[in-house]
């Protein structure tokens, strides 16, 4: 007898699940019967919290669902950070727990784990959240959760399956196919339309976002075909490569690269919100496109968001973009203003590399340093100063290579365990998977700390770059600047090497770049994870001499 349990662990496998990241419990111990006899690989943080932000680094590297076994009470508490954070950048996670009993749901006697109503709880920071009243219901919640996945915005999608109901016997569903769907494509009316918009611009411009990021192919060729310049959002980072000559990096918050935007007369935004963490950073207000928008997004709801369109199209962002390159080639193109396209591109970075400050040309060396020593690194950041500088003046080579947590949700702790799950989830390179940079602060990583002893038994080689400057800087700065004494910022630092030793990894401070690179290189050599922590006023010294 199959067990639904059981069952459950067999329809992952079918659709391709090779990770699953949990910490089992009483309530949990029947989806384990089956995981134990399967292919699935799996990885036990320390914490919930930690399980979400590992199956959101996986699926941002790998490009599939990072799937979570997690008991229910605590354990979804636990975890609907990591889901916030995932639901706003779309990421897609598929959390599997278990519920009281279909007699005791919402009953209010006390039982171990028990909420009111732990699905209500869980769907503001889910696509949908599930309750399976029957064994029979299974497959069918699955496909819908893969649907999702493959053709619509992804985004956590939460299961909760009674503890009666994981012991039900389903033999019979042993045999379920798993759905295999295609996403949308583009309206011809509506390309016509933006084919004859963006052939008659003088002055066009795209903006793109992290649901284009399956299009960079197309993307970049469209880009050159109109001698439109390029801007990327943060998680959109690598579309275009960094020399580029039509590329204009994230900078949509700076003044610059907003009166570019504000020059266009044609704009297309594809796979982006249009949202605050991307183009108004410094919440100083405006950003305008007095130019005609052009819209093209998975999700209708947000073709119309922040700002209204000219033009929308509701589309796979890599379909949409082959439908116009198909649509532009048999269409003559207006003549581009001379000083547009790559001239215009070209004065903007000339402009913005001059303007940069000190602090920010000695985190840009920092990031240069890691990235001349680990060309084909994955930079995972949290909240702290490099990745701030980094959204700004860094741009990877290919899609997939820096993303963090500053943006959307914004929170902390996050670029530990999400470096841990893009480590699993990294292709392989030439036999090997390409190294993984966990960028963080003092004051994130204590939000995670436990996690470098998951990464020790997931024998998990992640680079954890610390950058010291001993409190939560950004906020007390932001404190002083308004005239506020600031208060619980000054926090307690540990003896972060000792604690990482004590935890099994390798440790060590340093202070130059020459350390730095040959940090860097002695990790490369290590089967399991390195700290290296940088003192932030010691950094700043060095380079400046």
């Amino acid at each position: 007898m199959a067990t639904c349990g059981e069952v459950l662990v067999k329809l992952l496998e079918d659709y391709g699940v090779e990770q699953v990241f949990g910490i089992p419990g009483v309530h949990t111990v029947e989806l384990y019967r089956g995981l134990a006899r399967s292919s699935i690989n799996h990885v036990t943080p320390r914490h919930e919290q930690g399980a979400g932000f590992m199956a959101d680094g996986y699926a941002r590297t790998s490009g599939k669902p990072g799937v979570c076994f997690i008991i229910t009470g605590p354990g979804m508490t636990n975890i609907t950070t990591a889901m916030g954070q995932a639901y706003a950048d779309s990421i897609p996670m598929l959390v599997i727990s278990s519920v009281q009993t279909r007699s005791q749901l919402g009953g209010g006697r006390g039982k171990l784990h028990e909420l009111p109503n732990q699905s209500a709880l869980v769907g503001g920071v889910a696509a949908f959240s599930h309750t399976l009243m029957s064994a029979a219901q299974l497959p069918g919640v699955l496909a819908r959760a893969f649907a999702l996945f493959q053709a619509g915005r992804p985004r956590p999608v939460h299961i909760e399956i009674p503890l009666d109901v994981l012991v039900e016997e389903a033999d019979d569903l042993l045999a379920s196919i798993p759905v295999n769907i295609d996403r949308a494509g583009a309206a011809p009316t509506a390309v016509s339309r933006m084919t004859e918009l963006l052939a008659g611009a003088q002055r066009p411009l795209i903006l793109a976002g992290g649901g284009a990021i399956d299009a960079a192919a197309e993307l970049t060729e469209l880009a050159e075909l109109l001698d439109a310049p390029v801007a990327l959002t943060i998680n959109a980072k690598g579309m275009l490569p960094s020399s580029h000559p039509l590329l204009i990096g994230s900078t949509q918050s700076l003044v610059a690269t907003r009166a570019l935007v504000a020059d266009a007369d044609v704009v297309l935004a594809i796979g982006t919100e249009l949202a605050e963490t991307d183009y108004d950073v410094t919440f100083a207000g405006g950003f305008e496109i007095p130019g005609k928008l052009l819209r093209i997004d998975i999700d209708a709801d947000q073709t119309v968001r922040n700002y209204p369109p000219h033009l929308a199209l509701v589309a796979d962002s890599r379909n949409a973009a082959q439908a116009l390159l198909s649509a532009l080639s048999h269409k003559p193109l207006t003549a581009r203003r001379n000083d547009w396209g790559q001239v215009r591109a070209a004065r903007l970075r000339e402009d913005l590399a001059a303007s940069w400050d000190a602090p920010t040309l000695a985190q840009t060396r920092f990031l240069e340093t890691v990235l001349h020593e680990l060309p084909e690194a994955v930079f995972v950041g949290d909240s702290t100063q490099p990745v701030y500088t980094g959204n700004l003046t860094f741009n990877p080579e290919r899609p997939r290579r820096w993303f963090n947590s500053s943006t959307g949700y914004g929170t902390l702790g996050y670029a530990l365990p999400a470096a841990i799950g893009a480590w699993l989830g990294g292709s392989l390179e030439r036999g090997a998977r390409p190294p993984v940079v966990c960028l963080i602060g003092d004051g994130g990583l204590q939000f995670t700390l436990p996690e470098l002893a998951s990464a020790v038994e997931a024998r998990t080689p992640v680079i954890i770059l610390l950058w010291n400057n001993q409190g939560y800087e950004e906020i007390k700065k932001y404190m002083v600047n308004r005239a506020i004494e600031p208060v619980g910022v000054d926090i307690y630092t540990p003896d972060f090497i000792g604690v990482a030793k004590a935890l099994g990894c390798a440790a060590e401070a340093i202070s130059s770049v020459e350390q730095l690179r040959s940090a860097l290189r002695a990790a490369t050599d290590r089967q399991g994870p390195t700290l290296i922590e940088i003192d932030q006023t010691q950094w700043m010294q060095a380079v400046a001499q």
